[in-house]
């Protein structure tokens, strides 16, 4: 695009959409796209769905813009009081701002806040995971353990520790599914001692680790042996749910999975459903009732009301449609359509939850052995499936944080059977095109 002054985060030869239905997006040349990850997996409702455009221009021809630490609006009450509806119970305490960064990072600060009003000002660390990946934002990227992203500004980062990750299909522990002792959550108390209880504010995971890992969900019990760490060691538990919430794994949470519930939750993507940048930090009365005092941070677009009336319109449109209880039943046609791309020599491991899938490949299947990272195969079929119409999430680094690729395939949750039989055949084609070449 000649003289085209924006300073892209990725390609310079971006494609020009120009309109969106549904599962699908138009360039401006007329060719359609599945849209087969819902962007970054944020798209929970599809695009062009008129109801949230109508919300949001009602609330323009209001109030635009108030500032959220004099004033309010009656949009980001209800957003607030509808997100608070949909928690889990005893998180109803809502602090809203832009997107999942801002909301990871301002659940740290939180944090941080808490353990001075308890009287405990030594409580600073923030225990997470490696392979995890919380934002980009300094703060989270700190506690993020996607090595590729920290690298560059690794001596930017607060130290904060890490643990391994809870990785099935690669145990850090050389463990199988016969002789598992959930050691990768046991390796919490580990840290908590070797840090020292006294200095540690909180753990925060993701209930199924998203774009760095591929959409790997925990082990049974994996959440409720962390729950009890955090409880016996007096550490509060941060969920990150800024891609799990909201239905995408078949519940409300993708902590509901695990039946466990946190202290903060973080969440942003399918809040506003992509149509406005908006996310969100719920405090648990446990957390917010310590609050003597405001909580001492925030960003001038926090409570934007426009972007609250989005919210409050989304989650409306996710009760009406019962995207939640769709997300759970398509979610087993889905991963059942899936297990087709095991037929591949290059797909090691499908896995995920709901309409939330990753796709892991390895030069080796009985070995596990990933394809080289010059090859840049995760690329290569990425690259494909946009050849054939198909947009899915690319990942990179995913055995640890150099070698390994996987894609995300998490289309928007109004998809339909069709339409999902749809992606597995241009995905399954896709693949099959870039082993041709490769293998």
């Amino acid at each position: 695009m000649p003289g085209l002054h924006v300073f892209s985060r990725g390609s310079t030869h971006l494609i020009d959409m120009v309109r969106g239905e549904g599962i699908y997006l138009w360039d401006k040349d007329g060719r359609r796209y599945i849209d087969g990850s819902a962007g970054p997996i944020c798209v929970n409702i599809g695009h062009g769905v008129k109801e949230i455009a109508d919300a949001v221009a009602a609330q323009m021809e209001q109030v635009s813009f108030v500032h959220s630490s004099h004033f309010i609006t009656q949009s980001v009450i209800d957003c607030a009081e509808k997100l608070a509806s949909f928690a889990p119970e005893g998180l109803d305490h809502v602090y809203f701002c832009s997107g999942g960064s801002e909301a990871t990072e301002a659940a740290a600060k939180m944090a941080r806040q808490y353990w001075l009003l308890r009287g405990e000002p030594k409580r600073s660390k923030i225990v997470a995971r490696w392979q995890s990946y919380h934002g980009n934002t300094l703060g989270a990227l700190s506690m993020s353990g996607n090595i590729a992203r920290r690298r560059r500004y690794v001596p930017l980062l607060l130290d904060f520790p890490h643990i391994p990750p809870a990785y099935c299909y690669r145990c850090w522990f050389g463990k199988t599914c016969d002789t598992c002792d959930l050691e990768c959550a046991r390796a919490l108390d580990t840290q908590i001692r070797a840090t020292g209880p006294e200095y540690v504010s909180a753990f925060i995971a993701e209930p199924v680790v998203g774009a760095t890992l591929g959409t790997v969900p925990a082990a049974p019990g994996y959440f409720q042996l962390i729950r009890e760490i955090c409880d016996e060691h007096d550490v509060l538990f941060i969920a990150d749910e800024v891609m799990t919430g909201l239905g995408r794994t078949g519940k409300k949470w993708g902590l509901d999975h695990w039946d466990t519930v946190p202290d903060i939750i973080a969440t942003a993507k399918g809040l506003a459903g992509g149509y406005l940048p908006l996310g969100a930090t719920i405090a648990s009365d446990k957390v917010y009732d310590v609050f003597g005092e405001p909580f001492a941070h925030g960003h001038t677009y926090g409570s934007h009301p426009v972007g609250c009336a989005a919210g409050a319109a989304v989650m409306d449109y996710v009760v009406k449609h019962r995207l939640v209880e769709r997300s759970a039943e398509l979610g087993e046609y889905f991963h059942g359509k899936l297990k087709a791309l095991y037929d591949h020599p290059s797909v090691g491991d499908v896995r995920g939850m709901g309409i939330f899938a990753g796709v892991e490949f390895v030069k080796n299947k009985e070995t596990k052995e990933p394809f080289p990272p010059e090859l840049r195969y995760y690329n290569r079929v990425v690259d494909k499936c946009f050849e054939n119409g198909l947009l899915v999430y690319p990942g990179v680094g995913t055995v640890d944080g150099v070698r390994g690729d996987h894609i995300q395939v998490a289309p928007p949750l109004v998809v339909n059977k069709e339409e999902i039989d749809e992606i597995v055949e241009l995905l399954d084609r896709s693949i099959g095109e870039v082993e041709a070449e490769v293998l």
